[in-house]
């Protein structure tokens, strides 16, 4: 059978955070009830896309999942049992706001199926908490780590955030240590640089700051010094990188999110998540209240389906590039060239030189991956691999 990622969109929070352009807010309890019970309609109408399937991944992310209430979580996981294949061995991850979780959600959690959990830290600096618009304190998360272990949790991711206002290179290494100290360890940490989007409270705040002559955020030089010090110090602590911001203890990687980066099909299931099903890409309609109202009438699952894209052999062969070279291990010429057919040198030989020539790829047997200054300047170099519009 085929392996199937499915992700399950959240789209609730207690607040949302300054920086943040998911698709989440917050929402009444009732609201929250009748998009479980669309969600739960979503997955029955997908029974038959599942069919031949062998689901091994299974993420429900935000949003803050952790807010529902306790029981949801299971009702939709059973929902899908119901009408999928699931791994006996499956990975199943929840997102969790340190301070949303109790002990009664997180053995509900663990009764239905769930084996990972993922905390959104982002610092142990309360002042860079609060900076950011985080509802919760280092105390609240620590409360909320212990707890997931005492219930039996084994696989716990945590995200943390650098390059955020007021933010130090001390501040963040003291950060690092925190987590790599923890007792039990993290079996993987997510470690991102802030990204300062259009129309959040933030980029307002930053925008205006600028206006009055001051500068609220690490420079570009800190910001890469930051990046250099959580290579370091979570190598030290025993933690391998596998992705440019992700690192993980032997055997530990997010399965789920590299099935993305190497392509794996996968469904998404609630308002704005994504598909790569079958070779086409689309996501699911944004709006909560049309959602709801498509899957509580039993409308087609195409009325909810929008930015159809069916993709041709340039676009995966791009894909295939930008996506797993994001992954140290970079990526196979021989799988290239036996997934598509076609000689890797024949396609992408000649950007590849340039690249190798700039000290951005390195090309070692088989594999092709990025250097330390390609890593820095990633975005450039995915772009070489876009096809020609």
């Amino acid at each position: 059978m085929k392996p199937l990622g499915i992700y399950i969109h959240i789209p609730f929070c207690v607040k949302k955070c300054d920086y943040c352009d998911f698709l989440s807010a917050p929402a009444s309890k009732q609201a929250q009830q009748n998009y479980v019970q669309a969600l739960k309609r979503e997955i029955e109408q997908s029974r038959d896309k599942m069919k031949g399937y062998l689901t091994d991944t299974v993420f429900i992310g935000g949003g803050t999942p952790s807010i529902l209430e306790h029981d949801a979580v299971a009702q939709i996981l059973n929902t899908l049992k119901e009408n999928c294949r699931i791994s006996e061995s499956a990975e199943i991850t929840v997102e969790c706001n340190p301070g949303t979780v109790s002990k009664e959600k997180l053995l509900s959690y663990r009764r239905a199926g769930v084996n990972r959990l993922s905390f959104g830290l982002q610092s142990a600096d309360n002042e860079e908490l609060r900076s950011i618009g985080r509802i919760h304190t280092f105390e609240d998360f620590l409360r909320s780590y212990q707890m997931a272990a005492d219930c039996g949790f084994e696989n716990i991711n945590v995200d943390l955030m650098s390059a955020l206002p007021g933010q130090s290179i001390f501040s963040y290494e003291k950060t690092l240590n925190r987590v790599v100290n923890l007792q039990p360890k993290p079996t993987h940490i997510s470690a991102y640089s802030l990204i300062v989007e259009e129309g959040t409270p933030l980029k307002e705040r930053v925008c205006q700051a600028l206006a009055d002559g001051k500068e609220i955020l690490p420079n570009e030089e800190e910001e890469r010094r930051m990046y250099d010090a959580t290579k370091s110090i979570l190598e030290n602590a025993g933690y391998r990188q596998y992705e440019i911001s992700n690192y993980a203890l032997g055997g530990f990687l997010c399965r789920h999110n590299a099935g993305y980066w190497k392509r794996k099909e996968y469904l998404g299931f609630g308002i704005g998540a994504a598909s790569l099903y079958q070779e086409q890409r689309y996501h699911n309609l944004r709006d909560l209240n049309s959602y709801i109202d498509a899957m509580t009438h039993g409308k087609p699952l195409k009325s909810i389906q929008e930015d159809v894209e069916a993709l041709e052999v340039k676009d995966r062969m791009a894909e295939f590039m930008f996506l797993g070279l994001r992954m140290t291990e970079g990526i196979s010429m021989r799988h290239f060239s036996n997934t598509f057919g076609v000689d890797y040198d024949e396609i992408y030989g000649s950007v590849t030189k340039k690249l190798i020539e700039a000290g951005l790829l390195q090309k070692k047997n088989d594999f092709i991956r990025l250097t330390k200054r390609g890593i820095d300047i990633s975005n450039y170099v995915m772009v070489e691999f876009l096809p020609e519009s």
